[in-house]
């Protein structure tokens, strides 16, 4: 048997854990510089806020119900999903964390221990709420896609009450029936679009088809989507993470940039983002794309992005920092008012197997490197740091609606008054 335990707007839910004030009242959560709505509480919900809108497409809507309207806290985030994540693993033999909010479960040796999984999903929601104070949904499968569904009928269909469990065909067909395709997990969109106008509306449509025939026509994953819609399992997730085969660190700014040591200091500071996730998966990067443009939206738009080639694969800020200063002038433009920018690593070589170079010294030190790394991750980050990467944040993101970061900074430590 497997699980799926998944947030119930997590991003948004997660602002109301230290604010009680707020507990009983709409919230939404903006996207980078305040841009886009991309979590949006049960009640808001209910009050029709759309998700994936543009903030200032809907400030009246939001000012007109009395919405709570907070930037994305991404170091809260990170710390509850943690503890949600370490009270979860109390509960199973084996955890699978697919993502901020969501985890698969696998209960090999529970099978002859546990006689009501709804009772035990229950248990497992009031850890949760007890420990963390987040709301969860548990949804119960004989496969990973099956628990995918359960999720979704616990979290989004009436009548079981944040608890689903597939494990027999009347069980499962009452949950597909009321699923969407577009709606189980592996169907993107655009196949989403084909099998509806083949005549598949519903996910048990999917769980009706011939596994050979769906692969055939569409590709392999979809068969063994539809074997696992009818219990047998087929997918699976890799006990150890493959290392990504590129690393790209972009975003836009608060403000618009029209200084060229403001542009260097925002993509150094991308550079050493990049840096430390190849030391993190054991990386060095060979080629290096640095890029920034305007907005799209403006009148004479500008894009420039320049590829660089290190002689020895490295991992070291340093090295980066020089390649982003030997670009700049060929990127940065006097009068264009600066919208992004990034840098990317995309051509990637393990540090385990490196090829030395006979008549160059090796330059990437690493013990250099794992010492920055200590030190930030002691005192946190950006307390050492390349000096190209300046001291000025007036190119960092906009975060107007920005909460207290009551766990990961001192200043912000919730205080009792008893």
């Amino acid at each position: 048997m497997f699980a799926l335990v998944d947030a119930v707007s997590f991003y948004a839910s997660a602002e109301k854990v230290f604010d009680p004030s707020i507990r009983n009242r709409p919230v939404v959560v903006l996207t980078n510089n305040d841009g886009c709505i991309c979590a949006v509480c049960p009640i808001a919900r209910r009050l029709g806020i759309p998700k994936f809108k543009p903030y200032f497409q809907v400030k009246w809507l939001l000012d007109k119900h009395d919405v709570v309207v907070r930037s994305s806290n991404y170091e809260l985030y990170a710390d509850l999903s943690d503890k949600m994540m370490a009270v979860i693993a109390r509960y199973c033999d084996k955890q699978h964390i697919y993502s901020i909010d969501e985890s698969f479960l696998v209960f090999n040796n529970y099978q002859n221990i546990i006689s009501d999984w709804h009772a035990y999903g229950h248990e497992i929601r009031r850890a949760i709420w007890k420990e963390t104070r987040l709301p969860v949904g548990v949804g119960f499968g004989s496969t990973t896609t099956l628990a995918k569904a359960a999720n979704h009928a616990a979290k989004k269909l009436t009548g079981f009450n944040g608890v689903a469990v597939i494990d027999s065909p009347s069980s499962a067909k009452a949950v597909l029936t009321r699923m969407a395709v577009n709606e189980v997990w592996g169907v993107g969109r655009r196949i989403a679009k084909k099998l509806t106008a083949r005549g598949i509306n519903n996910a048990y449509q999917l769980a009706q088809q011939n596994p050979k025939a769906m692969r055939k026509e569409f590709s392999v994953m979809i068969e063994r989507t539809v074997h696992e819609l009818n219990g047998i399992t087929c997918l699976s997730w890799d006990e150890v993470k493959p290392a990504k085969q590129e690393i790209f660190s972009t975003r836009s700014f608060g403000q618009r940039i029209m200084d060229i040591h403001a542009l260097q200091a925002a993509l150094t500071s991308h550079g050493a983002i990049v840096a430390k996730k190849l030391r993190q998966q054991g990386s060095l990067v060979k080629k290096l794309i640095i890029f920034a443009s305007s907005s799209p939206h403006d009148e004479n738009y500008y894009k420039q992005a320049i590829s660089y080639r290190f002689s020895q694969a490295t991992d070291n800020n340093c090295d980066i920092a020089t390649a982003i200063t030997s670009a700049l002038s060929d990127i940065f433009v006097p009068g264009v008012r600066f919208y992004r920018c990034g840098v990317g690593a995309i051509e990637l070589q393990s540090r385990a197997f490196q090829q030395a170079d006979l008549f160059l010294p090796a330059q990437t030190n690493p013990a250099l490197m794992a010492c920055l790394d200590k030190i930030n991750k002691r005192y946190g980050q950006g307390t050492l740091k390349v000096a190209a990467q300046g001291q000025s944040d007036n190119w960092q993101m906009k975060r107007n609606f920005l909460s207290p970061q009551y766990t990961t900074c001192w200043r912000d430590i919730p205080k009792i008054q008893c």
